[in-house]
């Protein structure tokens, strides 16, 4: 039976077909590593997201001035920016990362479905630092190349991997990949739900020394934040709780100094 992880991979596929990745403005990535603004940090660590639209939200700000806002974030203390790219799901853009790389001196993560090298190639010719792999899309087989192959492709171009597990069998097989970074999704992506407690029974139940860990969605206020603060969380990648508050540079720091 198919849910939205198929939805995702099947429309990925045909915007890869498209052309999609081919039509962008070269802009050369300043080679910043997300992994090293993580550890080094001595706060919160914020991967504040760019995010205009999502599936369960629909639209999240009418408001895209663009550059004010990702200024903003890195004023407020966000040691790195996620910028969606995903154009059917997400409202994305990968002229969106463009112009958000000439803005601030940040590492890039390029948040999309990807699942080709020709995506890869274009991260590194927009400037993105850095890329997200969703491990689930991988083992249901919409990679052009298997997951650790693709790694591999990212490594070889310059650029860090986040790789995104949902449940403790992925977080065991991602362990073993040389990805760069975990992130695990408090969203089901099979059906769009969230639960905090995912990170924390992951993590509870699983060993996870020397492991940069990123806690994804869901995270809406300071306690939340704290909450998986305790349990040994490395960084937090918010994107609707920031992208919805009138006063982005504000919520950032509140994040950044709980």
């Amino acid at each position: 039976m198919s849910d939205f992880y198929d939805t995702l991979g099947y429309d990925a596929r045909a915007t890869i077909n498209s052309g999609y990745y081919s039509s962008f403005k070269l802009m050369p990535s300043l080679h910043l590593s997300l992994k090293k603004a993580i550890l080094k940090c001595n706060k919160n660590s914020i991967i504040s997201e760019v995010k205009f639209a999502s599936p369960a939200f629909g639209v999240i700000r009418e408001n895209k001035d663009l550059i004010a806002i990702v200024q903003a974030m890195e004023r407020g203390g966000a040691v790195a920016i996620s910028v969606l790219t995903e154009p059917c799901h997400f409202n994305g853009s990968i002229n969106t990362l463009v112009s958000v790389r000439g803005a601030v001196n940040l590492p890039l993560l390029m948040k999309d479905i990807i699942l080709s090298p020709i995506q890869i190639a274009a991260a590194v010719n927009i400037g993105a630092d850095a890329v997200l792999l969703i491990k689930t899309l991988y083992d249901r087989g919409y990679g052009e190349v298997d997951l650790d192959n693709m790694i591999e492709i990212a490594h070889a171009k310059g650029l860090e991997v986040l790789l995104e597990v949902h449940t403790g069998k992925e977080f065991k097989a991602a362990k073993k990949t040389k990805a760069d970074i975990i992130g695990i999704n408090n969203r089901n992506l099979a059906d769009l739900k969230i639960n905090l407690n995912n990170t924390k029974k992951i993590l509870q139940t699983n060993s996870f020394d020397n492991l940069v860990i990123v806690s994804e969605s869901g995270i809406c206020t300071v306690a939340d934040l704290l909450f998986l603060n305790h349990i040994g969380v490395s960084a937090f990648l918010i994107g609707s709780s920031i992208m919805l508050t009138e006063n982005i540079e504000k919520k950032v720091r509140e994040f950044v100094n709980a």
